[in-house]
């Protein structure tokens, strides 16, 4: 987390960095490496006071075990910081390439608990597993720490690029929380979430088909819900914040210690100015 922490001067430096990108920028660049990489404005999204958002600032995606063509693409973008959401063991299992010009940096955020996976006996229990993952996000001393360092690192200015594993929850998270700062509707935010599920179908494809070959086929069932999201995982943790902070207005200030001006920069960054 030291790494994540320093630089304070370099933050003010940059500050006033915004980039120009028309609203379709995210959907020129699709990686087949990494299936659920985009951009977290989408192709522009609306605002519920009728701006726009700023495509080309923040980009999500899953793991980067990226071919030789999407390095490049991924080095085209001009990232100033590659940031992770992994555990120490999924970071050692498939570290990051190194991105030119882009920081390295990583926040350690609550993902599935695998020794929880491994006990999984039907889809009920799975998705009882998914409701739990989502309530830490905003339970979990561990968990607020990396979103708040995260958003405050974002806040920074893009173009950033953040990512977990697949690229769902943990950042999922994240890019609700994004749009939400924004000014983007709910309907809009759980439809950006559950795209996911269409990008990300081939990568999948290869963990059902690794489950299937090491556990048995009439494993996949059970674990597919922890494959896929679903609003109702989305909605737990929204509940999440509304019963322990009474609304996402406390939660990202008292929950994640973010101040006006964290939030106000992410939101000009975000949002196109008339």
């Amino acid at each position: 987390m030291a790494a994540a922490d320093a630089g304070g001067d370099r933050r003010r430096h940059h500050r006033g960095r915004l980039p120009v990108t028309t609203p379709d920028d995210g959907e020129r660049l699709r990686l087949a490496s990494a299936d659920n990489f985009r951009d977290v404005a989408g192709p522009g999204y609306a605002t519920r006071d009728g701006a726009r958002l700023r495509t080309g600032v923040f980009y999500r995606s899953n793991d980067l075990r990226l071919t030789d063509d999407d390095h490049g693409r991924i080095g085209s973008i001009g990232l100033r910081a590659v940031i992770d959401l992994r555990s120490p063991t999924e970071v050692d299992l498939h570290p990051d390439p190194a991105v030119p010009g882009a920081e390295a940096l990583h926040f350690d955020a609550i993902g599935i608990p695998m020794e929880r996976m491994s006990s999984l006996r039907s889809r009920e229990d799975a998705v009882v597993l998914m409701d739990d993952v989502y309530r830490t996000f905003v339970t979990e001393d561990r968990s607020r720490t990396a979103f708040g360092g995260v958003l405050r690192q974002l806040a920074i200015g893009g173009p950033q690029l953040f990512h977990c594993s697949a690229g769902k929850d943990r950042t999922g998270w994240v890019s609700a929380l994004l749009l939400h700062i924004a000014g983007v509707d709910d309907p809009t935010i759980e439809s950006d979430y559950l795209l996911t599920n269409a990008r990300s179908a081939a990568s999948r494809a290869r963990v059902e088909a690794e489950i299937a070959q090491h556990l048995g086929p009439d494993l996949v069932g059970v674990y597919e819900p922890t494959l896929v999201v679903a609003s109702e995982y989305l909605d737990s943790a929204w509940t999440a914040v509304a019963t322990h902070f009474g609304d996402r207005t406390s939660y990202l200030r008292d929950g994640l210690g973010l101040d006006d001006d964290v939030l106000g920069r992410l939101r000009e960054l975000l949002r196109v100015t008339p």
